[in-house]
């Protein structure tokens, strides 16, 4: 099961409106660099952050075609406004996110909490069928990603290539977090090699 979010499809509505401009992959080289295609989010971090996420569910669709006997999905859990996704904001956002938008959630299309969020992610661990390559939404129900992610093609690179650039990095620069790599961190995240080597993707979720 990999995590995956809605602000990779640039055609998403809501993510449109907080700021996203959906994934902006050029190649996995690019991506460890922070280098982003043209035309993206003017905010700090969105590009990287909806790249990664775009990554993910390529990953997802790419591993299904590749392994069927296996199970992989990717959820999208919604926009869960009760954790700490907003912890490097001001006092205030953090006090009206957690206060006032977090008992709101679950009446507001797209949103959700940290229980509703495990409930569905747990059903769909659980489920006995042998569907993979599914991409749930925060209902758990089945959604479908942007145009560029379903491309076959475009998954199948994704994947190669960041097969090809974790082939270059030693078992000590994973386990250490020092290599001579510099990072584009996604909001809220901190960086090392270990994650990097461990989401499958190329950048830390």
């Amino acid at each position: 099961m990999f995590v995956c979010s809605g602000v990779e499809n640039p055609e998403r509505k809501p993510a449109v409106v907080a700021g996203f401009r959906g994934g902006r992959y050029i190649s996995a080289e690019a991506g460890l660099r922070g280098e982003w295609r043209p035309g993206g989010s003017s905010k700090a971090g969105f590009d990287a952050y909806a790249t990664s996420k775009q990554c993910n569910l390529a990953t997802v669709l790419a591993f299904a075609r590749e392994t069927p006997r296996l199970r992989f999905n990717a959820v999208e859990p919604g926009f869960n406004p009760g954790t700490g996704l907003g912890r490097d904001a001001n006092a205030a956002v953090r006090f009206l996110a957690k206060y006032v938008a977090a008992p709101l959630a679950p009446l507001i299309k797209y949103w959700s909490t940290p229980k509703r969020a495990a409930r569905m992610i747990t059903g769909v661990l659980t489920d006995g069928s042998d569907r993979t390559g599914v991409y749930y939404d925060e209902n758990g129900k089945p959604m479908v990603g942007s145009a560029q992610v379903r491309d076959p093609a475009f998954a199948d690179r994704v994947v190669a290539e960041t097969r090809a650039l974790l082939a270059t990095i030693s078992v000590d620069a994973a386990s250490t977090g020092r290599g001579s790599f510099r990072w584009s961190r996604p909001i809220g995240v901190r960086p090392n090699l270990r994650t990097w080597a461990l989401c499958a993707d190329g950048w830390p979720t």
